[in-house]
């Protein structure tokens, strides 16, 4: 999803845009290190108690629907596959 995707959505369930959460978990989208592959970085429960920490309880619920909306596009499904532990976990998924 792009950025716009993930604040309209959040702004549907959450009533908030909460643009600095999703900012935070695709800071690294594009890097020269990491292009696409960035989510490895957040996108894990790792990540959602790392967004809790830094911005307090509400941007737990909004990290984990950005993450799944994120692993859905690619083909990940809750009721078939584990949610990613820690970006190793997520690595030895291939979700990388």
């Amino acid at each position: 999803m792009t950025f716009e995707q993930h604040c309209q959505e959040s702004l549907k369930l959450f009533g908030d845009r909460y643009e600095y959460v999703h900012r935070w978990l695709d800071e690294f989208m594009g890097s020269q290190q990491y292009g696409m592959r960035h989510r490895r970085i957040r996108h894990h429960k790792a990540g959602i108690r790392q967004a809790v920490l830094l911005f307090g309880p509400d941007a737990g619920q909004v990290a984990r629907r950005h993450i799944m909306s994120d692993l859905m596009e690619e083909g990940w499904r809750e009721d078939e596959h584990p949610f990613p532990e820690d970006e190793d976990h997520y690595v030895r998924m291939g979700l990388f």
